[in-house]
């Protein structure tokens, strides 16, 4: 086992994201176990190690999967998911003695489909959060148009803007590898992007890239409303490194009260030096 496929290591900009992750989770699960009738879980798709390394102090961080643990009042049940399985396994043993955390190792699109999903039913009166936060366009849309059309789900995703610029959403997409033009069909659900985005210019006769982060965000955020058919859903800032957008946190669920947190507590970060 090598350390690097046992940890993480991580910036500023993903210690923050942890904290607002981790603020949500305190408001959340205080107004679902209000409700007496209600069991709530937790679900993050792509857990890790439970522990990251701080490119800043050089030290261990906790990760989201520990700081849920310590949240009160507690979740039901746990379910993490991870591919990797030397970090599924690390994550195992730091949860030992739990005996209602689930580790997953594997794929977290059949994961979620297959296993935890179906598990989260309105008729029992089962309520959850989704955490899905890769590093790239990992997660697929039939994972997140699950969600919304179950009325069970809140998910806070990750956004991954650094990807898309970086391996899809070309200035100039001729040219653009076939596995690209798959991986964000499966992130958008179908190939509408590659009209939203691109234009045809005056010159050339070639598309070109015409839609700016901000713009394919918002669109994103449009089809998990229209298409999904979340409720509400809202987009935070931009989390920024050497000038680039890295990603957004995008809220989506079936409850105005979640997305009224959510927009309080990005707000309430704005002002960190992430943007």
């Amino acid at each position: 086992m090598s350390y690097s496929e046992q940890f993480d290591e991580i910036g500023y900009w993903s210690e923050m994201k942890i904290e607002i992750i981790s603020d949500y989770l305190k408001e959340y699960s205080k107004i679902v176990s209000a409700q007496d009738r209600f069991d709530h879980y937790y679900i993050d798709a792509f857990s890790g190690s439970g522990q990251h390394r701080s490119k800043t102090t050089g030290e261990l961080v906790q990760g989201s999967p520990l700081r849920v643990l310590d949240i009160k009042p507690e979740f039901k049940e746990y379910f993490f998911i991870d591919l990797n399985p030397v970090k599924a396994e690390n994550l195992r043993r730091e949860c030992a003695g739990k005996e209602n955390v689930h580790v997953f190792p594997g794929d977290c699109n059949e994961v979620l489909l297959r296993q935890i999903f179906p598990q989260i039913t309105w008729e029992g009166y089962k309520r959850a959060f989704c955490l899905l936060d890769p590093y790239g366009m990992h997660y697929k849309w039939e994972v997140v148009e699950k969600a919304a059309r179950m009325k069970t789900i809140e998910v806070i995703l990750n956004f991954p803007t650094m990807d898309m610029n970086m391996n899809a959403l070309w200035k100039n997409p001729e040219g653009l590898p076939e596995s690209q033009i798959q991986r964000m069909d499966a992130f958008r659900g179908d190939d509408s992007w590659q009209k939203a985005f691109y234009q045809t210019t005056l010159f050339d006769n070639m598309p070109g890239k015409a839609a700016d982060n901000k713009q394919v965000v918002d669109a994103y955020v449009e089809r998990l409303k229209k298409k999904a058919g979340f409720e509400y859903v809202t987009a935070g800032f931009p989390v920024k490194a050497q000038n680039r957008d890295l990603y957004y946190l995008v809220f989506a669920g079936p409850n105005e009260k979640g997305k009224n947190i959510a927009e309080y507590i990005f707000n309430k970060y704005r002002s960190r030096g992430a943007i």
